[in-house]
């Protein structure tokens, strides 16, 4: 159970973001390594850009460190219960998965006036850097996924998973393994419906982006940021609804194949995650105030 939950506004997302999971720490702690990295990928921004980024980041991620974090760690209570009673059901994986999303939804909804505030500044120079940024994820991602045959996407969907339940599980038996494998036989040709509606997402921020003196311009990247299901395309919102009912029972049987060796380091990934979080100066002090 790593991260269930996976663009110019999403760079304060990405770079918050990186606080949930394994890296909690680094984007904390290590803003200077972030932001280029998750810029980067978009677009060159100028020094003022830059420096004005930097302090807006820093006041979201205080923001975020003293007020979500401690409800993550509550989050985290109710997982590690579910694990140690052994009690993974449908129903309770519903219940953390839609907690999990209310709290992105509020850390978007957080961030969005800075995002609105450095898109708007954007020069045209910057506007068609990031298109074509865009424009070279689509192909990297339409390359990697889908050129493959089907046969090849499903093989290598059950093999990234295998991996990913490797690191929390541990080496998994046979019969889990053919779970994963008829997990990810179940899904399809999912790939096709995420990274066309992937494509459609970034065309509207693009078009939105290209308006950005508009007076519609705040309302229409606030949709895009925190309502971003209402523009889903209505094959991917069938394509995800199947995709996440399928993570579900796939976490549901393993779980219930799960030995307590298996258990025991799940337990121990959580704690982790616990840690780290834990560890963070911001927390503690909010703790203490």
């Amino acid at each position: 159970m790593s991260c269930w939950f996976k663009r110019v506004a999403l760079l304060f997302i990405i770079s918050l973001a990186l606080g949930a999971c394994s890296r909690v720490g680094l984007a904390y702690r290590n803003l200077d390594v972030i932001i280029p990295w998750t810029l980067g990928d978009y677009l060159d921004m100028s020094g003022e850009q830059k420096g004005w980024f930097n302090e807006r980041l820093k006041e979201h991620l205080s923001w975020h460190c003293t007020t979500q974090l401690p409800g993550y760690l509550d989050w985290l209570d109710r997982l590690q219960a579910m694990v140690e009673a052994n009690q993974v059901t449908d129903e309770a994986l519903k219940t953390r998965t839609q907690e999990a999303k209310q709290a992105i939804a509020q850390t978007a909804k957080e961030i969005t006036p800075s995002a609105i505030q450095l898109l708007k500044g954007l020069d045209d120079q910057q506007v068609a850097e990031m298109n074509e940024a865009f424009a070279k994820d689509q192909r990297k991602r339409q390359e990697e996924y889908l050129k493959p045959s089907l046969a090849q996407q499903i093989k290598e969907r059950s093999e990234r998973m295998n991996k990913r339940l490797n690191d929390w599980l541990g080496p998994l038996s046979p019969t889990q393994q053919q779970r994963v494998s008829a997990w990810s036989n179940a899904l399809g040709d999912q790939n096709q419906q995420w990274i066309a509606n992937r494509a459609h997402w970034q065309n509207q921020f693009s078009a939105a982006v290209a308006q950005r003196q508009s007076a519609e311009f705040p309302q229409r990247i606030e949709t895009l940021l925190v309502n971003r299901e209402s523009l889903w395309t209505p094959a991917y919102r069938q394509a995800y609804d199947n995709t996440e009912a399928q993570a579900r029972s796939l976490l549901v049987d393993l779980m219930a194949e799960s030995t307590p060796e298996q258990r025991q380091r799940l337990l121990k990934k959580i704690e982790g995650v616990r840690k780290d979080f834990n560890d963070l100066k911001c927390l503690k002090a909010a703790k203490q105030s």
